[in-house]
């Protein structure tokens, strides 16, 4: 299955449940071909965990979800030792994180100890307990959401959070049209309950190697090399990009590209992933800040100079 076709069926399949989110979808699912993590910040009751519910089930994979709470500890993440009398020893009772697509609902109400629990099988896609180390699914892919209006009794994300995720993504607010849609098609249904996978496991590993295999010229490599750049010495920014930035920003403009029917990547994939890929990992003293962060980037994309040369093999 190309890429273009993979991205049609998962996009028409999601597209039942989730109404006019399309350019929303597209990143969500080059975050999944490019083998990262997305999060999905938005108000309350904008279809974010519809999403994840949707996309889990148009791929057929196993989904779990943790309510992030202030009394959640790392072990209700990831599982832990139970002591069982009948075999007189230690029996591993595995955690949610043991799945294949994991919503990390709210996740910064959970303390700090407690995100971190994520960091390892996000980064390393292993998770060690009692100093043994288990793969949480092949593949492991999360979906944390965070409320930005509700600040009280939540715990910011810290950096190093924060940048374990590709992207950041927002659903954002229908229009009217859509939610006159919204309102039709869940009148007297759920959709959700519905829906049928429409491409396998088989197929998102497919797509992963030949996104992998996606062509990127030299002019591409610097063009990205230069809005990292420009992200260290911008003023307004304390701490720009990092190395692990660069490199997702690599694997998303190859997975965007695949997904668009290219056998190469042209600087439009760039810029169409670059606010979602770059912008959460900006430090300055409005961090929390997203449209900021966001418009920082976009004032990059437009002064960074665009290479023009021919981009196919």
């Amino acid at each position: 299955m190309k890429g273009l076709d993979f991205k049609n069926k998962c996009v028409a399949n999601i597209s039942k449940v989730i109404v006019g989110k399309d350019e929303t979808i597209m990143l969500l699912l080059t975050a999944l071909v490019a083998d990262g993590h997305v999060l999905l910040e938005d108000v309350p009751g904008t279809g974010k965990t519809k999403l994840a519910k949707t996309l889990a089930k148009t791929l057929s994979l196993d989904f779990s979800r943790i309510q992030f709470t202030p009394d959640l500890l790392p072990g209700d993440i990831t599982g832990l030792s139970v002591y069982d009398s009948k075999q007189c020893e230690f029996v591993l009772k595995k955690g949610p994180v043991f799945t294949n697509i994991l919503l990390a609902d709210e996740i910064n109400r959970a303390t700090p100890r407690t995100q971190s629990g994520l960091l390892e099988c996000m980064e390393e896609r292993q998770v060690t307990i009692d100093g043994k180390s288990y793969v949480p699914g092949t593949p492991f892919f999360v979906i944390a959401t965070q409320n930005p209006v509700e600040t009280a009794g939540t715990f910011p994300l810290p950096v190093a959070q924060l940048d374990r995720f590709m992207m950041k993504l927002s659903m954002g607010l229908p229009r009217r049209e859509e939610e006159i849609n919204i309102l039709k098609r869940f009148n007297n249904a759920e959709p959700l309950e519905e829906l049928e996978a429409v491409v396998s496991l088989d197929d998102l590993k497919t797509a992963r190697l030949e996104a992998e295999n996606i062509f990127v010229h030299d002019c591409i490599y610097e063009y990205i090399v230069d809005l990292i750049n420009a992200t260290h010495e911008n003023k307004k920014v304390i701490s720009g990009v990092s190395p692990r930035g660069a490199l997702g920003m690599l694997r998303c403009v190859k997975a965007y590209a695949y997904l668009s029917g290219r056998e190469f990547v042209t600087p439009e994939d760039v810029k169409d992933v670059a606010v979602a890929v770059l912008s959460h990992r900006l430090v300055t003293d409005y961090t929390n800040n997203t449209k900021e962060l966001e418009e920082i980037i976009r004032e990059i994309l437009d002064t960074t100079k665009v290479p023009t040369e021919d981009f196919s093999k």
